[in-house]
């Protein structure tokens, strides 16, 4: 089964509910993306792995009156909170899809443009993947997205930090890659994938900008388990945790986190 991991925790209703907290954190990358895209009034645009609709709804409005985006994404708890932001937003242009893009056609392609704001890095067959976004592309057609840079450019994350206390890291079936948020740190990795799914002028641009949030932004005690610690350890894991973002914090639950990532920009022949 394509996705199987990710599908299961991104329709957990706990791991979806948690999300516009994470949210703190994505929206700060939002601008960049957003400008690297250049999006223009009428065109149909796709966002792979849209999540809560934020952007998608942005782009909405930019390709209004005339353009049309769909949002695409495996979580159904997530598109229920895009549809809502959609319909509270009054933005009309906008429909969402529960569908893995990896494999699943979608009939409303071709579009001129797709988008992804840290949704391309969850794919277990990647190249796949992306030659299955170039599909819904038309000719000269671009896809945009932001993924992070590595974990070592991302110190907020606790991941390194709790790496003690949690088991060791599954080793992916047989045809299958890494999933993660920061599997696409490599630079050159990225581009020897999409030149094999069959993109061309593959541009890269590292950036790096500060946002301030609570801890809970980054993780909160009721996602410890969900990371892999043992329900016997969470004290502790907790305890790490709290140390680890105490070397971030400007005031009483607040913090501000250095954010690296790359925007990637290619296009379809």
């Amino acid at each position: 089964m394509a996705n199987e991991a990710q599908s299961k925790r991104w329709n957990d209703d706990q791991w979806a509910a948690a999300w516009p907290k994470r949210e703190r954190l994505t929206e700060a990358v939002s601008p960049y993306l957003l400008e690297a895209a250049d999006v223009r009034t009428s065109e149909r645009v796709c966002d792979i792995g849209c999540g809560g609709g934020a952007l998608t709804v942005a782009v909405a409005r930019a390709v209004a009156p005339d353009g049309h985006v769909v949002g695409i994404d495996i979580s159904a708890p997530l598109l229920q909170l895009a549809r809502r932001r959609a319909a509270q937003s009054g933005v009309p242009n906008v429909r969402f899809v529960q569908m893995d893009v990896q494999t699943t056609p979608l009939d409303e392609a071709p579009f001129d443009l797709a988008v992804s704001q840290f949704g391309v890095m969850f794919f277990d067959e990647p190249t796949m993947a992306f030659g299955a976004i170039r599909s819904l592309l038309t000719v000269g057609g671009r896809l945009v997205f932001a993924c992070w840079q590595g974990v070592e450019h991302n110190p907020w994350h606790v991941g390194t930090a709790l790496r003690p206390l949690l088991p060791p890291p599954l080793v992916p079936p047989p045809g299958k890659s890494p999933a993660g948020p920061f599997v696409f740190g490599d630079d050159e990795y990225v581009r020897d994938l999409l030149g094999a799914a069959g993109f061309v002028a593959v541009e890269s641009t590292p950036h790096e900008t500060t946002v301030r949030a609570p801890a809970d932004a980054v993780v909160d005690r009721s996602l410890l388990q969900f990371m892999g610690v043992a329900p016997e350890r969470e004290d502790a894991a907790q305890a790490v945790v709290e140390r680890h973002l105490a070397q971030f914090a400007v005031g009483p639950d607040e913090y501000e986190y250095p954010l690296a990532f790359r925007i990637y920009e290619a296009v379809n022949p």
